[in-house]
């Protein structure tokens, strides 16, 4: 949000100063400069707020994209406004602004993090208030992250630097994200009820799949069961009709199919006419051929082909679909959503292979050219076996002598600096722009980073600390890092907002305001000295 602060400024300026007017000698001790200097930090005052802006990003980042498939789009999934704070605090430091960089909300994390039944699979077992709950949370920080950052140029310029043009052209750490509904938690009333609640707590894009809601897995396991058609068509409805209520007319919903994996269904929906919707899932159905006479009491069966079929379903009810038909299930479900409303697709793959990404959304292109899918870059895909694999392929069809190779045991270390590696990496590392160029992925996300993150943080740190390392592992590998490499948070007093918390106290309380940030605050030990022993002015990116 750039060029907004100094009319934001201007224009709360003078509305204090008319109050002031209005209320008289009451208001005495009110600042406008302080007050307007508040509301300019704040540049957000709700939810919806954020829905409609975020969502104007996404439409112009998609009409980007359409013109030029170079132009994709990122983020990371975060389990914590903190983590998702930092994540942005980051990237506008490394990369000096945010644009096209957006935000992930995980069912998955939120089922393993967030849940008052304490760490879950990812089944919709989890609380739905716990995603909306989550989405405000995260926009908490990022909303802190702006006032933060906005008070210490503020500081800086009664100081007499020059910043003025930093606060008029300053870019928020509020961005798109794309919040995980997983199947919508219930029928379509419950779909539309969540996502109101996703919706006013700041969410602009809703990703929705088409598993059954309560026997829902993992796109990445087992046992996945999808629905008719019409049963999703009525949540992508509901989703919809959520957005346009609250007033978010540029709200995006995100379809995801997960038939690539899934070889269930619950439901055998209703044909009404030859060729209908109903007609082509129900022709994807397993059936055997049977003569009436065969028919066992209660059995379902279905006319396929002037024949007489009955579905094969297995003990527990669910009926299974034909070997072979996933990619079509695939591409009918991409093509279908994106005629009735949905605006992105997300397709859940087994492995990372653009070829085989391409293939099915080229299918989805011929029918719908701006079809633009959202891919999962998960983690749940091991990155480094598939690509080798990739490559040992290309390199054996090239004639290259393989036999250095154990096709059994490519993730050897020993392999590590060899030609199929550099290969492998290289395609690891222009997997997003490869994707962007040939399969239709506008935007690209890793659902589980931070999750992995913390994991493998707590493992070496835990390794030195509780061992011969004592405190030096904590300062060599953490302390030291976030000196040197400007990570503002070493200074996590102020970034949990004491300085911003004091400059308040003094605008409520004058000079009889107690604050935290005296020379006695060790905080104080973390600023930068530089050559000739003066102290560097921090700003919320940079120590």
């Amino acid at each position: 949000m750039k060029n907004l602060s100094q009319t934001n400024y201007g224009s709360a300026l003078d509305t204090v100063r008319q109050l002031k007017a209005k209320f008289g000698t009451t208001w005495n001790a009110i600042n406008p400069e302080s007050a307007a200097r508040m509301y300019t930090q704040n540049q957000f005052k709700s939810g919806i707020e954020i829905a409609k802006y975020t969502a104007a990003i996404m439409r112009k980042d998609m009409d980007e994209y359409d013109a030029d498939n170079s132009k994709y789009t990122q983020s990371l999934g975060c389990w914590h406004g903190f983590v998702a704070q930092q994540k942005m605090i980051a990237v506008k430091k490394h990369h000096n602004t945010t644009n096209k960089r957006y935000l992930y909300l995980s069912g998955w994390m939120v089922a393993a993090l967030r849940s008052e039944f304490g760490p879950l699979p990812d089944q919709s077992m989890h609380e739905k208030t716990a995603v909306p709950n989550l989405i405000a949370e995260i926009y908490d920080f990022l909303r802190q992250a702006d006032a933060i950052e906005l008070n210490d140029l503020f500081r800086r310029l009664e100081n007499d630097e020059d910043v003025q043009a930093q606060i008029d052209n300053f870019e928020t750490h509020v961005v798109p994200i794309i919040a995980d509904i997983d199947a919508g938690f219930g029928n379509e009333e419950a779909t539309y009820l969540l996502a109101k609640k996703m919706i006013q707590a700041g969410a602009c894009a809703i990703q929705i799949e088409n598993q059954v809601s309560d026997a829902k897995q993992c796109g990445h396991q087992d046992g996945k069961v999808t629905v008719p058609h019409e049963d999703f068509i009525a949540k992508l409805n509901a989703v919809r009709y959520a957005f346009l209520e609250l007033g978010v007319d540029q709200g995006v919903i995100v379809a995801r199919t997960d038939s690539e994996g899934a070889g269930l269904t619950q439901k055998l929906p209703v044909s009404q006419e030859p060729g209908d919707l109903a007609s082509k899932y129900l022709d994807f159905v397993e059936a055997e051929e049977i003569d009436i006479t065969e028919a066992k009491e209660n059995d379902v069966l279905i006319k396929r082909d002037g024949k007489l079929v009955r579905p094969v379903r297995l003990a527990n009810g669910l009926y299974k679909f034909r070997e072979g038909t996933n990619i079509d299930r695939v591409v009918l479900d991409c093509i279908t959503s994106l005629q009735n409303g949905a605006d992105l697709l997300w397709i859940e793959t087994p492995t990372p292979n653009v070829k085989q990404i391409a293939n099915m959304v080229n299918q989805v292109k011929a029918v719908i050219p701006n079809a633009k899918l959202v891919y999962n870059n998960s983690p749940s895909f091991n990155w480094t076996l598939n690509f080798r694999n990739q490559v040992f392929e290309e390199m054996l069809a090239e004639g290259e002598n393989m036999t250095a190779y154990d096709r059994n045991n490519l993730m050897d270390a020993e392999y590590d600096n060899t030609e199929l590696c550099f290969r492998a990496d290289q395609k690891i590392k222009t997997f997003q722009m490869d994707g962007a160029r040939d399969a239709g992925i506008f935007h690209h996300l890793i659902t589980l980073p931070t999750y992995h993150t913390t994991a493998l943080h707590m493992n070496d740190l835990t390794a030195g600390y509780f061992g011969d390392q004592g405190m030096l592992a904590y300062v060599k590998g953490i302390q030291r890092q976030e000196i040197r490499k400007g990570v503002a948070c070493v200074k996590h007093q102020r970034m949990a907002g004491s300085d911003l918390g004091d400059d308040h106290k003094t605008f409520f309380a004058g000079d009889k305001a107690l604050k935290a940030g005296g020379t006695k605050n060790t905080s104080n030990q973390f600023e930068v000295k530089t050559k000739n022993n003066t102290t560097q002015k921090q700003t919320a990116n940079v120590v």
